[in-house]
């Protein structure tokens, strides 16, 4: 009886050995097949049309750039490169739609540092978190911006402009393009790094704030190149300093703020290309390799001075790290300065 309990017992439990085995050999089966299929997806990449997503109108500088390297890029990859236009709310509309997109390189962001930098600290409650919802892929462009004043005012260099602010406590002006622009905050950063009280004359952008400087509403303001420099050249306008941390291209005789006595300040403007924060790496080294190749073609390059841009390539973990640490810098001055964007 003890016999036949066991012959009757030792099947079954083989069976279920056999059962155990032969799905667990399906199941590796399985992962081995959908791998293949995973990669491959990444290995065809791209199959079909690419969208690039603008936070700019259609006709400004960045949109200019974007078109003219959509065919050159599209040159590379094999694919169509679709402009999309989605301008509002500071660039927050255009970041929260590739945000959202899927991760599968087809949608990509050519992203502003207002956007990704300042707006976090600017706006409560935005729909996307910009460390953790994308994967950067790599800068493209840089420009910097130029300290200019009234050529009656009595100062030649930041030196001289920052003894004559504090002799003159609340009663020197700086325009910008408006409360928690770039030109607004470098204009604050000016006043935190040296101690000054200058007001703060808001316009509806950039180009109504120098008519403002020029017209003697204002005293001095930071303006972009392509929007100071030829009042600069006619003698309407007086160029003190730039703000980057190298001297720039298009005015090379200016001495950068850093070298005028304000170690370390820094402020630019930039553009690169993000996607959504899952996007496999593959694809986003690919993008980049593409892209890198497209700014730094002659004509693609001119186009970028006329915008007064410079080349900037940098890896996306660097390009990473500089959007972390952008973001510090301005949450700390935001708050110090209780700067609002409205």
């Amino acid at each position: 009886m003890n016999f036949a309990i066991r012959a009757k017992g030792a099947p079954v439990r083989v069976v279920r050995v056999l059962a155990s085995a032969m799905a667990a050999m399906a199941f590796v089966g399985g992962l081995a097949h959908a791998a293949p299929a995973h990669a491959a997806d990444e290995a065809k990449w791209p199959a079909r049309p690419i969208r690039l997503v603008l936070p700019f109108p259609p006709g400004g500088g960045t949109d200019t750039l974007a078109r003219i390297m959509a065919p050159k890029l599209s040159d590379i990859l094999g694919q169509p490169i679709v402009v999309d236009n989605r301008a509002g709310a500071s660039g927050n509309i255009a970041t929260d739609i590739v945000a959202k997109a899927d991760p599968d390189g087809y949608t990509v962001l050519m992203g502003f540092n207002t956007a990704l930098t300042m707006n976090p600290s600017l706006y409560k409650n935005l729909p996307f978190d910009v460390q953790r919802d994308f994967k950067p892929v790599t800068m493209l462009a840089a420009a910097q911006y130029v300290l200019v004043v009234n050529p009656a005012l009595p100062v030649h260099t930041v030196q001289e402009l920052i003894a004559l602010a504090k002799s003159r406590p609340g009663q020197l002006n700086y325009s910008s393009s408006g409360p928690g622009s770039p030109l607004h905050l470098a204009g604050e950063l000016f006043k935190a790094r040296t101690g000054t009280d200058i007001a703060h004359i808001p316009y509806k952008g950039g180009g109504p704030a120098t008519i403002g400087l020029l017209g003697g509403q204002a005293q001095l303001m930071f303006g972009s190149v392509s929007a100071v420099m030829p009042h600069v050249k006619e003698g309407k306008l007086r160029a003190l300093a730039v703000t980057g941390m190298k001297r720039s291209d298009v005015a090379p005789d200016l001495p950068t703020m850093d070298q005028s006595g304000l170690p370390g300040f820094n402020v630019t403007s930039w553009y690169g290309l993000l996607v959504p924060a899952k996007t496999p790496d593959a694809i986003v080294a690919k993008l980049a390799s593409a892209a890198q190749k497209v700014i730094q073609q002659p004509d693609v390059r001119d186009a970028m001075a006329k915008q007064g841009l410079e080349l900037s390539i940098d890896t996306p973990q660097e390009f990473a790290q500089t959007i972390k640490t952008e973001t510090a810098t301005w949450a700390d001055l935001i708050h110090k300065m209780n700067i609002k964007a409205e």
